[in-house]
């Protein structure tokens, strides 16, 4: 199996809502996003917004009460000061707090927010992992 992820799909109470939250956040669905579904170009990963009832049925797994999954998505960027910058855009968009922007003991810069079904996304700057010119992290060989 190939090292990559094409897709992270999201199970949501609602995909009216949950697109309208990443559509405020500047982002753009794509023409192929339907009623049941939303999709949004994420560099080569796509964000899919599926409902929560739905998603469980497809994998045939219990559709087991919200709350943290052990799992946060991430953005990185090239300062602390974008860090702050997409923090309060998230805010602005809809979007809980559950970390305000600060400095970190790893020596980079975080924070966290909660999209409106409770998904944990981290805003970080890693003074260790550099960015390509896409945006994209360079990991150390």
């Amino acid at each position: 199996m190939a090292p990559r992820v094409s897709f992270v799909t999201l199970g949501v109470a609602s995909v009216a809502v949950s697109r309208a939250f990443y559509e405020r956040l500047g982002w753009t669905a794509s023409g192929a996003s339907q009623e049941g579904v939303a999709f949004f170009q994420l560099g080569p990963v796509v964000l899919a917004l599926f409902g929560r009832q739905d998603l469980a049925d497809d994998a045939q797994v219990a559709n087991t009460p919200a709350g943290f999954s052990g799992i946060s998505l991430a953005q990185n960027f090239a300062s602390p000061g974008e860090v702050d910058l997409a923090y309060e855009a998230a805010l602005s968009a809809g979007a809980t707090p559950l970390k305000p922007p600060g400095p970190v003991f790893w020596g980079g810069h975080t924070a966290y927010f909660a999209d409106p079904d409770g998904f944990a996304w981290e805003l970080a700057h890693n003074p260790f992992f550099p960015l390509d010119d896409t945006g994209a992290v360079i990991l150390p060989p």
